[in-house]
């Protein structure tokens, strides 16, 4: 429902490699893959917001691949009509339902159960949906920037630009773009970074510039009143249960307030929280202290996994 703005502020060496896998439709859904399928640590599962891409994830799955100390296999996934994934010919079909089944066709088709999901924006909300559904698959969740509550602020930032942003003639022109909106929550990015972010959010197509979605993905906000308080997700939240749980939240985000943070330490006093400041909606996980940190966590899911 949520969505990340702006992305990871720097590329890395392509270190990945894609393929596709058949959603239960047979619409073909495009993951990369990081590291060797055999790698013994625990495998890693990335979800991006509502309107990102696996791209996002491309710093931090390099680094969790390329561990000397303990590689491991990192998947991340582009939900249709998303990078190089089918559109989806019906819209409604870009739904919490479709894309929790697609994910699940994924973890099932690349045998990547139990793992860790690392989910961002839409991306936790997904993961926690997972839980109601098959927590064995869940050997530890990362929510970044998303919890149970949903700020209809942050929402109606959201729904303001997704699938209305300008069509910039430049990656330059698209940087400027991000820029504007994004400045006021991430507030030390440098041109190099907007630069990157526009790269990771537009893509080449006959000659021009577009977005790397698809637009039509603004109809799953349009239903939603904003004048109304967003059903919170407790259950949902709850059936994380005894999994290994670490929460993100930016510091400048609209998205995941404070107060939710503090909800969910109460009913989960065990979770790591991390909070990273100069970022909003959501954290970029691509700075070395937070990728270490993550790194620390995955380690301790798998020490949990073999007690069980």
């Amino acid at each position: 429902m949520a969505d990340a703005g702006a992305v990871a502020p720097a590329a890395t060496t392509q270190a990945w490699r894609g393929s596709f896998v058949s959603a239960p439709d047979g619409l073909k859904l495009h993951v990369r893959s990081y590291g060797s399928a055999i790698a013994p640590g625990l495998p890693v599962v990335c979800l991006p917001g509502l309107a990102r891409t696996s791209a996002d994830f491309d710093v931090l799955a390099t680094a969790l691949s390329s561990d000397a100390a303990q590689p491991r296999r990192v998947v991340a996934l582009d939900y249709r009509g998303r990078g190089r994934s089918d559109y989806d010919r019906e819209p409604e079909n870009y739904s919490f339902p479709v894309e929790l089944a697609d994910v699940s066709a994924v973890v099932t088709a690349l045998g990547l159960a139990p793992a860790v999901f690392i989910g961002t924006s839409r991306g936790g909300l997904i993961a926690m949906l997972l839980a109601t559904q098959r927590p064995a698959v869940l050997a530890g969740v990362v929510l970044n920037d998303i919890g149970p509550v949903i700020e209809p602020k942050g929402l109606m930032r959201i729904r303001s630009y997704v699938g209305k942003l300008p069509q910039p003639r430049t990656y330059e022109e698209g940087a400027e773009i991000l820029r504007r909106l994004f400045s006021a929550q991430f507030t030390k990015l440098e041109p190099q970074d907007w630069l990157a972010n526009a790269r990771r959010t537009w893509k080449e197509q006959d000659g021009r510039l577009a977005l790397d979605y698809d637009p039509r993905l603004a109809q799953t906000l349009e239903s939603t009143d904003l004048e109304r308080p967003l059903p919170p997700l407790w259950n949902q939240f709850d059936a994380l249960g005894r999994i290994p749980l670490m929460v993100v939240r930016g510091a400048n985000s609209d998205i995941l307030s404070t107060a939710t943070v503090n909800a969910m330490r109460d009913r989960r006093p065990d979770a790591d929280v991390v909070e990273v400041p100069d970022q909003g909606h959501a954290p970029f996980l691509a700075e070395p202290d937070l990728i270490r940190r993550i790194a620390s966590f995955i380690a301790f899911c798998e020490i949990s996994a073999h007690r069980s």
